[in-house]
């Protein structure tokens, strides 16, 4: 494997971030790992490094919840491997993160070798979940349907609808994204009409029912 990988390990759990850090530290050339406590840091981590390879998130730490700081960093990256890591592994929380754009998914129960094998599928371009476990089809109709249509956003919209989601005004997101409220506003009427609401609170309810449940103690 090509050296000098760049990592991101977000997680709340210093203990945890050790264990991963051992875990991936042997791939690639002496790679550079950062590490990140909170949804905040782990943002200003990737901004200040653009190289990144990849980024280990934790679905639960302050500052996001559930898979809504998935969808915004999908947004903001999105071209960066992103791995989920839970301690919830059940499937219906696997497929979602996967469906929403995850390239991995890796168990907070998962063996050092397990986590090296998960993280080197995804920087040769693959797909990584854990292995024997049948992700299934989405039950929830609704669920089913909200995903396909984020899946039909741009980056640039998947952005803005996260910054709705944090309660920013539009030219607090104009300022943020160094863009005119007139782009803003033409940004949250196509987001409207893909989710099929009509107001920018319809939008961040739905957007809620993706992000913490069914797993805001990931």
């Amino acid at each position: 494997m090509p050296a000098g990988y760049t990592f991101v390990i977000a997680d709340d759990h210093p203990l945890f971030r050790g264990a991963l850090r051992e875990a991936i530290a042997g791939i690639g050339d002496a790679p550079s790992i950062l590490e990140a406590g909170d949804f905040a840091s782990a943002r200003a981590a990737l901004h200040a490094n653009e190289e990144t390879d990849l980024l280990l998130l934790d679905l639960a730490m302050p500052g996001a919840s559930g898979l809504s700081g998935l969808i915004s960093l999908r947004g903001t990256h999105p071209s960066l491997p992103i791995i989920v890591i839970s301690a919830h592994d059940d499937p219906v929380t696997v497929r979602r993160a996967l469906d929403l754009g995850a390239s991995g998914f890796i168990s907070k129960s998962a063996s050092m070798e397990e986590i090296r094998n998960a993280v080197r599928t995804v920087l040769d371009g693959g797909i990584a979940a854990p292995a024997a476990l049948d992700l299934g089809k989405e039950s929830d109709p609704e669920i089913s349907g909200l995903i396909r249509r984020l899946q039909t956003l741009t980056p640039q919209q998947t952005r803005v609808l996260s910054m709705l989601g944090e309660g920013l005004l539009n030219k607090q997101i104009a300022y943020e994204l160094g863009v005119s409220e007139a782009t803003v506003k033409a940004h949250v009427s196509a987001i409207l009409q893909k989710l099929g609401v009509d107001s920018r609170t319809q939008a961040v309810i739905l957007l809620s029912k993706i992000g913490p449940d069914p797993i805001a103690a990931a």
